[in-house]
């Protein structure tokens, strides 16, 4: 009896949504909307964190920093803290000293710039700059299309050399040859000697896109930077060596570099890929559960829309009930009719939502450029939502049809 009404209740639902397309389309609308924001966010969360895994995996997961203080959210160079500002800053012989350790099989100095470059009349926007050594692509990732990266005796004299990014050479140059050409970062004119391309990077928003590399020691000389947030020291050990002994050696050297005694804080940080990755999962997650939130009301007020035509559907088939109930309909078959009704309008819309989350995650590897899939946990999710909102708000119009005198509702015109 209960499959019999399942199927007669989806008949009916479906009857209903030919027949009043409109209102049932504005109805749907909302769990349309919450259903397909859960599946993209889900979406790009997702492949946000695979690309994530990605680089981390291209520098190594036992790659670590050393900084001066970590902070989750940047400080201000101009207003840093008092704990803050008794930190030494990093300094290159300290990199320099890493690298000798036994355990280490890298250890160089980085900088970040954000700056503009220009060629004659062209020029770029915004863009993030790495001051490295001849290591960068080792660590980061990346193939040289052309030229040459710089040498280790440009690199230790601060040569006025860069290499660029493709993006940022196509730009600036066009179908012109830039290798040997000569740019101009910040009014400092800088020849390029080769030009690589960027593997995606999640840390390379289009706004700050990786556009060059140079010596750390003419990035150093020549421009200014955040000695706090944009300065660092990357370790990588050798294979065989555990990274948390590598970390421990690492820790002692600096130390006694810079003359601390036991008992006293350390003057600096150290940060693993794993604690990269952890930061990173505890942003994205609370960014998801506000997302999902915020679909929550879009499922909320589809569910109070299905509510309203669920009662409007009880007035005006009231005669109808009461013929079932006439031929023998119990009130539990009435309720679960109705109920089938309501979850079946919410499970279109469900439906609808799955295949525009589907098509929005389509969209987002387009636009973004990274590979990204709706998860099948999402789906799933979305699909139950969407009927048990059918089924929650439509208790109250499937208890009134189920409560209806059927003398009454014979009588109802």
């Amino acid at each position: 009896m209960r499959l019999h009404s399942v199927t007669e209740g989806w008949a009916i639902a479906f009857d209903q949504l030919r027949a009043n397309k409109l209102r049932s389309g504005l109805t749907v609308l909302g769990v349309v909307i919450g259903v397909a924001t859960v599946m993209a966010m889900a979406s790009i969360v997702g492949g946000i964190r695979d690309q994530i895994i990605t680089t981390i995996e291209v520098a190594g997961p036992t790659t670590f920093y050393v900084m001066r203080f970590f902070s989750q959210t940047p400080l201000n160079p101009e207003q840093l803290p008092k704990e803050v500002r008794i930190r030494p800053v990093l300094a290159k012989r300290e990199a320099e000293a890493l690298a000798g350790l036994p355990e280490v099989h890298y250890a160089g100095m980085w900088v970040q710039l954000f700056e503009r470059m220009a060629y004659e009349g062209s020029h770029t926007q915004l863009m993030t700059m790495f001051g490295a050594d001849d290591h960068y692509m080792e660590i980061q990732g990346g193939q040289l299309l052309y030229g040459r990266f710089f040498t280790p005796s440009e690199e230790a004299s601060g040569a006025p050399v860069v290499v660029l990014e493709q993006k940022a050479a196509d730009k600036l140059f066009g179908r012109l040859d830039p290798v040997g050409r000569y740019v101009r970062i910040a009014g400092k004119a800088l020849q390029v000697v080769g030009l690589y391309r960027n593997p995606d990077n999640i840390f390379q928003p289009p706004s700050q896109e990786i556009g060059a590399i140079l010596p750390f020691e003419t990035a150093r000389r020549f421009f200014r930077y955040d000695e706090t947030n944009a300065l660092w020291i990357i370790v990588k050990p050798i294979d065989a060596v555990p990274v948390t002994r590598a970390e421990d050696a690492v820790t002692v050297q600096l130390r006694r570099m810079r003359g601390l005694r036991a008992g006293e804080p350390n003057t600096f940080d150290l940060i693993t890929q794993d604690q990269i990755l952890d930061i990173f999962n505890s942003l994205t997650s609370t960014f998801f559960v506000i997302m999902v939130a915020l679909s929550s009301v879009a499922l909320m007020v589809g569910g109070i829309g299905v509510m309203a035509i669920m009662m409007v559907s009880v007035t005006d088939r009231t005669r109808e009930i009461g013929v079932r109930k006439a031929l023998g309909a119990t009130r539990r078959e009435i309720l679960w009719q109705f109920l089938v009704e309501a979850a079946t309008l919410t499970l279109a819309g469900g439906v609808i939502g799955i295949a525009t989350g589907l098509l929005f995650g389509e969209v987002i590897k387009a636009v973004l450029h990274y590979q990204s899939g709706v998860p099948l946990w999402s789906a799933g999710l979305a699909t139950l939502a969407s009927v048990m909102i059918g089924i929650v708000f439509g208790v109250l119009p499937a208890r009134r049809a189920a409560h209806l005198d059927p003398v009454e509702a014979l009588r109802h015109e």
